[in-house]
């Protein structure tokens, strides 16, 4: 195997364990052992643990990115693209540790960094070229100003980690995030825009599962 497959291999690896179990709780050792690899292969091809947490994160945005640039290319309108990015949510978040971005923020400082960039424009530009794209096709209402509402869409993004908020005894991560994308594009659409949105989660392209149901 090439040193290049081997380095991927262990990428996805450590971030299947960092999505599953958060980044604090996984050692260099857990890693290892779950690749049946020695500590020192790690180490010939990442300097530390906050330069693989570093590498996990830019592998997987870049990833995040390339998948919302194809849905974008391939969507028919902009509900299209909605319902296409909430199933891709729905289960991205299903994959994730809720303290996922806690443990970033508070102890993988460069990791965190990567995040927000990504966060101020992949997912900015992602939003609100959707809400222009809506408004001109009369699925948005028109006075609404893209500009707020892309940021308001990036925190409730993020707001959803928070367990002072959400607390994981007693919410699901998917489902309040589903909950917020639902409440979220009804407060944009008109009522040609309403209808193709229930047109599509009536053929469950949209998965919306209420906070309350388990």
């Amino acid at each position: 195997m090439e040193e290049q497959d081997i380095k991927r291999k262990i990428l996805k690896g450590a971030e299947g364990l960092f999505m599953r179990y958060g980044v604090r709780s996984i050692s260099m050792d857990d890693i290892a052992r779950h690749l049946t690899v020695s500590k020192k292969t790690l180490y010939q091809h990442f300097a530390d643990k906050e330069d693989m947490v570093t590498m996990v994160c830019q592998m997987h945005l870049k990833e995040g990115q390339k998948e919302f640039d194809e849905i974008r290319v391939s969507a028919e309108n902009a509900i299209d693209e909605l319902a296409k990015l909430s199933i891709c949510l729905k289960r991205n978040m299903e994959e994730i540790n809720p303290s996922l971005l806690f443990d970033l923020q508070k102890y993988h400082p460069r990791a965190w960094a990567i995040w927000q960039e990504f966060k101020k424009s992949c997912i900015y530009d992602s939003v609100k070229a959707n809400l222009d794209q809506g408004i001109a096709e009369g699925y948005y209402r028109p006075e609404l100003n893209t500009e707020v509402l892309s940021i308001v869409r990036m925190a409730t993004v993020e707001i959803v980690f928070d367990d002072r908020t959400f607390p994981q005894q007693q919410f699901k991560l998917a489902d309040v995030q589903m909950e917020i994308f639902d409440h979220f594009v009804h407060g944009l659409v008109t009522e040609k825009g309403r209808k193709l949105y229930q047109k599509y989660k009536e053929k469950k392209a949209i998965e919306v599962t209420p906070v309350n149901q388990r």
